[in-house]
């Protein structure tokens, strides 16, 4: 399985390996304890709910892609802007296919690991 890494350059592709894996437990890991996650726009979760919702997701199977567009870094924060795509199987054999470009601002741990503490995958959202 995937697992997080300290370098920024590296987190994302990271993060699509874990998400692809299905593997919640080290997903979990690229989160800070109080993240907050918006995966449907406008419904930020946080704490259980946001646990709840990522496990769920992990369970449908998705397929991710991503490549940072930008990334700004001031001290031990960093603005991430991330393209990216999903493609979630149905159970009648369909497939949902998911894009947007996200906003991402992650904190890096006193263990030197960048983590997410927002993630707006809709953040170019108007």
């Amino acid at each position: 399985m995937s697992e997080i890494v300290a370098e920024l350059e590296n987190h994302t592709a990271r993060y699509v390996e874990a998400v692809n894996a299905g593997d919640y437990e080290t997903v979990e890991k690229f989160y800070t304890a109080d993240a907050v996650a918006v995966w449907e726009p406008g419904k930020p979760l946080s704490g259980d709910e946001r646990r709840k919702y990522q496990r769920e997701f992990l369970e449908a199977g998705p397929r991710m892609a991503a490549k940072p567009r930008q990334v700004f870094v001031t001290g031990e924060t960093a603005l991430m802007i991330v393209d990216w795509t999903i493609d979630i199987p149905g159970a009648d054999g369909t497939t949902d296919h998911l894009a947007g470009v996200g906003v991402d601002v992650l904190t890096r741990g006193e263990d030197g690991v960048w983590r997410y503490a927002i993630d707006d995958p809709y953040g170019q959202a108007s």
